[in-house]
């Protein structure tokens, strides 16, 4: 039996890379997972390689900026599965990088948009919908840049930043509710998205491949691992934290 057996859970941006390892290690653990992703063909190719490994899956289409979409993800969970349990807020998309002084004003805004204020509204009706069910747990994905800065990925960092704040406040206000609220931060990890940031940066890819203390990226399945803890029962004492799963990268 795994440790989210029978529990009912979303995870944005589940379509590729970390989400999409997040995703599969819920189904792994006995969850029913709600995948959810703006990419229609990317999210279905995650529930097909859930369903095949044995487990139970579905998929929502929807831009978790935008409330209605978030609204009907959330709505489209418990009608299906009657209930919400468990949620991973990872979809988050930085719309540029670069020195910080030629940032245009609408990429800074839609960087924060799509990593901060996105995870705010799946956090709002998440938490409505636990609290409808006697409370859950939450893990809002945020990153290491977050806790040191990141050279030429200002606004991505200062989003992520926020989502540690939101994470914290958000954790004190409903800890007394039953629901637990916690941030997983991950390091350097070999996805998609990264191999996209290294061609548009170049001058700190192998910055960024040296972070780790361990000598080595860490794989989007690290990350899962970490999340489906904080959101088992075995992690039933543990709220408001921000968990850096980094190789090491924090403490160089």
């Amino acid at each position: 039996m795994g440790i989210l057996q029978d529990k009912v859970g979303i995870v944005t941006g589940a379509g590729q890379g970390i989400g999409r390892a997040i995703a599969q290690a819920f189904a792994r653990e006995g969850a029913r997972v709600m995948v959810a992703d703006f990419n229609a063909e990317s999210g279905a190719e995650s529930v097909e390689l859930i369903r095949q490994s044995g487990g139970e899956a579905e998929f929502v289409h929807g831009d978790v900026s935008q409330e209605e979409s978030v609204k009907a993800m959330v709505e489209k969970t418990v009608a299906t599965w009657g209930r919400l349990d468990i949620a991973c807020n990872s979809a988050a998309l930085s719309r540029g990088s670069g020195p910080i002084h030629q940032f245009t004003r609408d990429v800074f805004d839609q960087t924060v948009e799509m990593c901060l204020t996105n995870t705010w509204l799946c956090m709002k009706y998440e938490i409505a919908a636990m609290l409808e069910n006697g409370g859950g747990a939450i893990v809002n994905i945020s990153s290491n840049s977050s806790l040191k800065g990141q050279a030429f990925n200002t606004a991505y960092a200062a989003a992520k930043g926020g989502v540690n704040i939101l994470t914290k406040s958000s954790a004190a206000e409903y800890g007394s509710k039953g629901i637990r609220i916690n941030a997983v931060s991950p390091g350097v990890i070999r996805t998609p998205g990264l191999e996209k940031y290294f061609t548009e940066q170049p001058q700190v890819a192998e910055q960024l491949k040296k972070a780790a203390v361990l000598n080595r990226l860490g794989e989007p399945e690290e990350i899962a691992e970490a999340v489906v803890f904080l959101l088992s029962d075995r992690a039933s004492f543990i709220t408001g934290q921000l968990l850096s799963v980094d190789g090491g990268g924090a403490v160089r």
